[in-house]
């Protein structure tokens, strides 16, 4: 299914190309979610993410000529072009996401589902945080293989550097989550 979606891709790209507006229509709804989804998890941001989103897809407009369906995907090349995107926002605002020393929990009577509910979020949301607070180079290795279940060697393709680079990267950014993830924990246990 691979190829005739990379076909398929390259087909519509092309058709996009001679006018077809409708093709850029099926291209945007086929790679939109896997798109915003990247951003979402590089900047911890649901506006920010929606933002980059929309600018992949209108440098698509301006730029289809671009994408060559001999060279690889639609999906990664577009992933690549939000990748840029994110580095350039990251460069201009130079912005952080802090991980909070301390999580103040709201457990109420609400019942043992609830609560558990809302610990579950509340660890996600945690979660979330701490990969916004990754470096780039090791959030990137996370959202492309473990978020987006990518191979590795198509982070590789993506980040443009070597398979073993990204597998390196992947392992230092689990141990670094893993100490983040530890620390929250037993911010919670203290509360």
């Amino acid at each position: 299914m691979g190829d005739a979606r990379h076909r398929s891709d390259g087909e519509l790209v092309e058709r996009f190309r001679s006018g077809e507006r409708e093709a850029f229509a099926t291209l945007y709804q086929t790679h939109f979610p896997a798109v915003f989804r990247f951003a979402f998890y590089m900047t911890g941001d649901r506006l920010r993410a929606g933002e980059i989103t929309q600018d992949v897809f209108v440098w698509l407009v301006h730029h289809p000529g671009e994408f060559d369906a001999e060279r690889g995907d639609l999906g990664a090349f577009l992933t690549g072009v939000a990748r840029k995107y994110v580095h350039r926002l990251q460069r201009t605002e130079r912005r952080w996401l802090p991980l909070d020393d301390a999580v103040t929990s709201s457990r109420g009577s609400y019942g043992t589902e609830f609560a558990g509910t809302l610990e579950r979020d509340q660890e996600a949301a945690e979660l979330r945080k701490a990969i916004a607070a990754l470096p780039a180079r090791y959030r990137e290795a996370v959202v492309l293989c473990d978020l987006q279940e990518a191979s590795y060697e198509q982070a590789a393709a993506i980040l443009g550097c070597a398979t073993g680079t990204v597998r390196s990267r992947l392992h230092r950014a689990r141990e670094l989550l893993a100490r983040k993830v530890t620390h929250i924990k037993e911010g919670l246990r203290c509360l």
